[in-house]
């Protein structure tokens, strides 16, 4: 009997394959670490773009790994907007799926932790969880430093000393708060690294989620951080203004009442200075967690993402919080690294947070559970040319509405106290959002393109609100 040189090859390869293929099925999955801040906004990352801010860790993940340069949350349905944010990172749901605010993660919304946790995986979180206990628990089987709250108010210790509990395996948490004798970024990190410390060669692989307080006010950096930042050497941006151009719903809610108006330049210097300082103090204690991963030998088997859960104005549009729809508030830094990934790479795909879920699930060659909504970056991370949103849509209560354009056109919608407001904006030529098109003639066309849009996302993603009606939006 002859045999081809193909035919051979092809029995050798079915020979061998039951050998081959064990092999690779012991191979030990990946490790994932998420490391997540909270109120950072997207231009506070010195390799993307801010001269000013020193961040030379997260500048370190940026070089190793792959940045989304135009990802966001969706917004919100109160004024604590990490609420839903971390609901929508958590399940892969978009907000008007998430239950009512997204304070509660109802148990047939599957979370990423959870989902892992039957697949072998360990589970650990620290820091903080601004959802509900029972969601928790059954999405975490360890922790350490836990914060069950939104932010350390300073009467109850700031991030000087930030209150917390210890991880409870019941899921009860009916221990009082402890005080913690060191800065709250410093706390969080130390305890990621004794988890990482303590990974053995036969562990299972692990999911660990170090969710920040920090940049989020109070803003009281450690003196060697605040002196990074002499208030005369911030410049401030474009958008700054001493007080917001009309009623957006929120002037009185809580983050606008940390300083009175209008502001004056040195107050919204003096803010930036202290956010930036925090943010650099919170650079310091990831690269800590990201020398403790490469001194473990941990670096080659865990994909890292660096996420922020919204953003925040700082002075810009003069407004201080992150209760409105302008870019310095929806938009978000996200990194992904891993060494099989590309390396200092930048993405400009449309990208929600609640994209994460499936495009983790995607790198450790998961199955997305039926409930997750969101889609996955994973295309992106593997350089593969994929068609991308064309939009992206925004909602704070009932009171403001957006949609932005893969071109880069945005359109914001107001209604409060029946007073409906328009903004329009080419964010190639005025990414600060600095001059309103929304009446200019010239423009008339693509306003009217984009309120067409508005109500075409806002159906998409089970938003009813009525812009039929003359006043949509609610009273404050």
């Amino acid at each position: 009997m002859q045999f081809s040189f193909k035919r051979v090859l092809c029995i050798l390869l079915v020979t061998l394959s039951g050998v081959i293929h064990p092999l690779f099925a012991q191979k030990k999955p990946y490790n994932v670490l998420v490391l997540y801040s909270d109120d950072q906004r997207y231009n506070t990352v010195h390799a993307l773009g801010n001269d000013v801010i020193q961040t030379p860790n997260l500048d370190r993940l940026v070089r190793k790994g792959v940045a989304f340069t135009r990802a966001q949350t969706m917004g919100g349905l109160h004024g604590a907007l990490c609420v839903p944010s971390r609901a929508m990172l958590h399940t892969g749901r978009y907000l008007h799926s998430l239950h009512k605010t997204g304070d509660m993660i109802p148990a047939e919304h599957t979370t990423l932790p959870e989902y892992l946790r039957t697949k072998g995986y360990q589970t650990y979180a620290i820091g903080k969880w601004h959802n509900d206990k029972a969601s928790f628990a059954r999405s975490y089987e360890g922790g350490a430093a836990l914060f069950f709250g939104g932010m350390h108010f300073p009467e109850k210790g700031g991030q000087e000393h930030p209150q917390f509990v210890s991880f409870d395996p019941s899921g009860q948490y009916k221990e009082p708060n402890q005080n913690a004798e060191t800065y709250s970024s410093e706390l969080y990190a130390n305890k990621a690294i004794r988890f990482l410390n303590g990974q053995t060669p036969d562990a299972k692989p692990f999911y660990c989620h170090v969710a920040f307080t920090s940049p989020h006010d109070p803003r009281t950096p450690p003196e060697k951080y605040r002196k990074l930042y002499p208030k005369e050497h911030i410049k401030l941006p474009p958008n700054f203004l001493p007080k917001h151009p009309f009623d957006n719903g929120e002037l009185e809610v809580r983050d606008e009442k940390l300083l009175p108006r209008p502001l004056t330049e040195d107050e919204a210097k003096e803010e930036l200075a202290l956010y930036y300082g925090m943010i650099s103090e919170l650079d310091a204690q990831i690269g800590r967690i990201l020398d403790a991963l490469d001194k473990s030998g941990l670096t080659q088997q865990t994909l890292v993402i660096f996420a922020g859960d919204n953003g925040l104005a700082v002075g810009s549009h003069g407004l201080l919080g992150k209760q409105n729809l302008y870019e310095h508030s929806m938009r978000v830094p996200l990194v992904i690294s891993h060494p099989s990934l590309p390396q200092n790479q930048r993405v400009d795909a449309l990208a929600y947070l609640a994209d994460l879920f499936p495009t983790v699930t995607d790198f450790l060659g998961l199955p997305v559970p039926p409930t997750v909504e969101s889609q996955s970056l994973y295309p992106y991370l593997k350089g593969t040319k994929k068609p991308g949103r064309d939009a992206v849509y925004y909602a704070y209560r009932d009171l403001q509405r957006a949609v932005r354009t893969a071109d880069n056109w945005k359109l914001i919608k107001y209604n409060v106290k029946q007073q409906e407001t328009t903004q329009l904006f080419d964010l190639n030529k005025d990414p600060y959002e600095t001059t309103n098109l929304a009446d200019n003639p010239a423009f008339r066309l693509k306003k009217q393109q984009l309120e067409t849009r508005l109500v075409s996302e806002m159906k998409t993603y089970h938003d009813f609100l009525d812009f039929g009606k003359p006043n949509w939006g609610k009273q404050p």
